[in-house]
């Protein structure tokens, strides 16, 4: 039987590794290895928790079901997922990139993957022509956002899948802004999909972890041989942490979504806003007149707080040129909008009546 999300996100449903007592909240298997009956015998498959463990299966067989992938790895970041993605490549392959990333992704291809000799170029991939244009024989990979971090730009998932199959390359989309409740890309498409589950599948700014969702067991069998060998994987009280989080994903992006589409309305009708980015989901960025006015509404702002990150139950607003992108050169964050007149805002699930006003007075301040 097919169930919706709604249900997928609170049962899993499907499970190949089912607790043995029954549990309806899944054990938490605070080991670092397991017991073997003989040589060579292990029964339930599992012998050490870099590798594998119950909790984490059972979590990563629930985001499988979420985002309708072949199969799923849960990292201990979503850094660590990125990077391990990144690993299936080589030295002399040629990577396109979406040109409006995560700072910290930025910063993995100018430390890292250029490191590794792996050519990585930026493109606009709102344009899917300019992505065509740019193929070149040793491409093997497409890598971006939809919607981008932070100028909330949104790219065509198909019409990318399509050229990048034409050219044997695969398509990477991070699907962390609109998590797999409004997007799913591998249904699209998409080879691989990556979350930072810190944010909204976690959804209570407590726990950090990523998640690599793959489309076909080939893809499987390399990123479960990389992830046991890297040995960035999600330890089983967080993978319990995200397992209760996912409960109410459908519930809450509902409401990130209603109180988003409020909030941004307000914005747009303040004098002070120049510009509003709004996608869809819970996320906004908006830029104001002046670089002193959203440093006086970073300082004054009460129930919203000013903090890194996003996804989570609270309101968070971030300055992205100093903490998300300083890694981004200033003469690349300026062409992308991503000035010091740039606001990002995680909406959270709190009274939207609420948020407004805190933004209101806030905003009433930074006048005075």
């Amino acid at each position: 039987m097919s169930y919706d999300i709604d249900t997928r996100c609170i049962h899993g449903l499907e499970h190949k590794n089912k607790d043995a007592n029954f549990a309806i909240s899944y054990p938490i298997y605070q080991t670092a290895s397991f017991s073997h009956l003989t040589p060579g015998h292990n029964p339930t498959g599992f012998d050490y928790s870099r590798e594998s463990n119950p909790t984490r299966s059972y979590l990563e067989e629930t985001i499988s079901s979420l985002e309708h992938a072949y199969d799923t790895i849960a990292f201990a970041s979503g850094m660590a997922a990125i990077a391990t993605a990144f690993e299936f490549f080589k030295a002399g392959d040629h990577i396109l990139c979406g040109e409006d990333l995560y700072g910290g992704v930025v910063r993995l291809i100018a430390q890292v993957c250029n490191k590794n000799g792996y050519e990585v170029e930026a493109v606009d991939t709102t344009n899917p022509a300019e992505v065509e244009s740019k193929i070149r024989s040793n491409t093997r990979a497409i890598y971006l956002e939809t919607p981008t971090n932070p100028m909330m730009k949104v790219s065509d998932i198909e019409a990318i899948a399509e050229i990048a199959h034409k050219n044997q390359a695969l398509l990477i989309v991070d699907n962390t802004f609109m998590t797999p409740y409004f997007q799913n890309p591998i249904q699209k498409g998409a080879d691989i999909v990556v979350h930072s589950g810190t944010k909204y599948l976690s959804g209570h700014n407590d726990t950090v972890c990523g998640f690599l969702c793959v489309a076909n067991e080939e893809l499987s069998d390399r990123f479960r041989l990389l992830s046991k060998t890297i040995g960035a994987t999600l330890g089983p009280f967080e993978c319990w942490l995200v397992l209760r989080g996912l409960k109410t994903l459908a519930l809450r992006m509902e409401r990130h979504k209603s109180n988003a589409l409020a909030v941004k309305e307000w914005l747009q009708k303040q004098p002070v806003v120049k510009e509003v980015y709004y996608a869809g989901s819970g996320m906004i960025s908006f830029t104001v007149d002046s670089e002193e006015r959203a440093v006086s509404i970073l300082k004054n702002v009460s129930l919203i707080i000013y903090a890194e990150s996003l996804g989570g139950t609270e309101s968070l607003i971030t300055y992205p040129a100093v903490q998300t992108h300083p890694d981004v050169p200033k003469e690349q964050r300026e062409k992308l909008g991503i000035t010091e007149r740039l606001l990002r805002l995680s909406v959270g699930i709190e009274s939207p009546n609420d948020i407004i006003a805190d933004l209101e007075q806030a905003f009433v301040q930074s006048i005075q």
